[in-house]
């Protein structure tokens, strides 16, 4: 300020000119960072943890051993929609809910993971703002998440009788806040008729991490009964989620979907190969009157209470997911 007040402006202007002068060709100013999905400047406000790590130059990429067609991240994170629609899957977002009506902000993101040694999905939540697919009567739950529906392709949807081998891997952050409501990461679900009538209001088998009455977490795969019969819920594995948090563990599930069908899961963490849960083959309820078709669904699903009651027990949450596979076995 000292200097600037013992200058004259001409002076000062000439100074400045020289400045500018000098920088030759360097001197750029750069153009406002958009969101390549939707053409937006992007928001000071944006959270760095919210935005895809780039891979350092030094650090190998691992490319899994796995189907053409399963969905795996390429590392290309602008295109990751598109890659999640082409490989046969859908995604129900909340990219344009609360004040990301003004400037959409997509919630499903690459980056680079250096456990797995490649690129992995960041599924991303914003407690304070984000809402169920942007339905205005649904005011006590929010979602992210991708699955499959009537327009994939017919080996990655079950009819009945069918039977799907599912693979993936995830990992839940490191002080994953929960509820003792729910806060689901996959479900096996119907897809609905042209009606609108099947028994598609509730899912069939649900992998849910909740809080328990005496402050633990756990990790709970839950099969519900169809409508027909109540839709109860019974809870066929518990087990504490430490073992899961700040863990890459990988999960394969082998369902039956039939009347008389048969349902089985194991999951392991990776950095030890520890059986996590075991679900040994069990005969259950496996279909849906009226549905056109019986599929998986992943990511974050969570209740925070009728009128944000919840909503402060809970936090923004970002769970990583890698290398999805459908296989119809028969």
């Amino acid at each position: 300020m000292i200097f600037f007040e013992s200058m004259n402006i001409p002076k000062l202007i000439l100074l400045l000119s020289f400045m500018i002068a000098s920088c030759g060709s360097d001197f750029v100013i750069p153009p406002p960072v958009k969101n390549p999905d939707t053409g937006n400047v992007n928001k000071p406000e944006d959270k760095p943890e919210d935005k895809p790590e780039d891979k350092p130059e030094d650090k190998p990429v691992d490319i899994p051993d796995l189907p053409a067609d399963a969905l795996v991240a390429d590392g290309n994170d602008e295109s990751t929609y598109s890659l999640i629609l082409a490989k046969g899957y859908n995604y129900e977002t909340p990219d344009k809910s609360g004040d990301h009506a003004a400037a959409p902000y997509r919630h499903i993101r690459q980056s680079y993971d250096s456990f797995l040694k490649r690129y992995v999905f960041d599924f991303i939540l914003h407690i304070e703002n984000d809402d169920d697919r942007g339905k205005t009567n649904i005011k006590d739950r929010q979602r992210n998440e991708i699955k499959t529906d009537g327009n994939s392709p017919a080996a990655m949807v079950a009819q009945k009788g069918e039977t799907l081998q599912m693979t993936w891997k995830f990992r839940l952050p490191e002080g994953m806040k929960t509820t003792t409501k729910f806060s689901h990461i996959h479900q096996l679900k119907g897809i609905d008729n042209k009606e609108g009538n099947a028994d598609v209001g509730m899912p069939l088998i649900t992998f849910t991490v909740r809080s328990m009455s005496n402050g633990t977490q756990q990790f709970q795969v839950i099969y519900t009964s169809p409508a027909s019969q109540g839709s109860e819920n019974t809870t066929i594995y518990k087990c504490s989620l430490n073992d899961f948090l700040g863990q890459w563990v990988e999960v394969a599930e082998v369902v039956t979907f039939d009347e008389s069908g048969s349902y089985e899961v194991v999951i392991r963490r990776m950095s030890d190969g520890k059986e996590l849960v075991r679900v040994k083959p069990q005969n259950l309820w496996l279909w849906r009157d009226g549905t056109t078709g019986l599929r998986p669904k992943w990511g974050l699903y969570r209740h925070f209470g009728d009128g944000r009651s919840n909503a402060h027990l809970l936090r923004d949450e970002t769970l990583k997911f890698a290398d999805f596979h459908i296989q119809k076995l028969k």
